[in-house]
């Protein structure tokens, strides 16, 4: 069962394995009860995630560039510095956004099923409320203009929820490549991407894993740090300065403490 899951792993997310692995469990509990097997195989196994590589994450020249190359910039834009899932942004409504607290407010996301998209909920740890920084404010509300409260901020012509169109020839696939063509050492990147450039990007600019956590709508920042740990900076270094900075003011001090001879 765990060989097969793992490779299972191989063509598949993180998150597919684990529900096939729950599928499975649930099956086998109900074998048990009628005493079909002795033992719940599914039972136990843990989905290791998949560590991001280096080069999903763009910079904020490459974010920039690829905005300005595609035929959505202000969306591109909007999701390598929110975070939010594809579903997620193609599901927001004019309503969703506070302009004057610069908030979005998400509560629903787009899924597709058999081909088709289906507009739900996400789950309940993950409703949460993104910031965004001032410099979206003209993409946010170029977004919105001349819309009603429960228009989409980005959809098809034809009124439909957005797509990304074809893995290789779509419009952000075709951004992609003309980044690629016009710089050597752009590297091939997906919708998806863009949400792990957001935590990349608000990572190096000072984010604490808590910030992180809720940004992404992660359940727990331990799911933050087993997916972003090496992003992190390695603060033993901060603190040991620290402390000698502090012991040093404090001992500058009189203190008044008088030490027998």
């Amino acid at each position: 069962m765990e060989a097969w899951l793992t490779q299972l792993g191989g063509r598949r997310s993180h998150t597919t394995v684990a529900r096939a692995r729950d599928l499975l469990a649930g099956i086998f509990d109900d074998a048990i009860e009628d005493n079909r097997v002795a033992k719940n195989p599914a039972r136990g196994i843990v989905i290791k995630r998949k560590p991001i590589p280096d080069e999903v994450f763009l910079t904020h020249v490459q974010v920039e560039a690829l905005a300005a190359a595609s035929r959505y910039p202000g969306l591109v834009r909007f999701l390598a510095y929110t975070g939010l899932r594809w579903g997620e942004a193609t599901a927001l409504r004019v309503r969703s956004i506070d302009h004057e607290r610069r908030r979005v407010h998400v509560r629903e996301a787009v899924a597709e099923v058999n081909y088709k998209q289906v507009l739900g909920g996400v789950k309940s740890h993950e409703r949460r409320m993104v910031a965004y920084p001032d410099f979206l404010d003209a993409d946010v509300a170029a977004a919105c203009a001349e819309k009603a409260p429960e228009d989409r901020l980005w959809s098809a012509d034809d009124g439909s929820f957005l797509r990304a169109g074809h893995a290789h020839q779509g419009w952000f696939a075709g951004a992609v490549k003309r980044c690629e063509k016009a710089d050597e050492t752009f590297r091939r990147v997906t919708p998806h991407d863009l949400r792990h450039t957001a935590a990349s990007l608000a990572i190096s600019a000072g984010a604490n894993v808590k910030v992180v956590q809720r940004m992404l709508g992660h359940k727990s920042a331990k799911v933050t740090l087993d997916t972003y740990a090496a992003l992190f900076p390695d603060d033993l270094d901060n603190v040991t300065e620290a402390l000698s900075r502090q012991r040093s003011t404090y001992l500058s001090r009189p203190s008044g403490l008088v030490v027998p001879a």
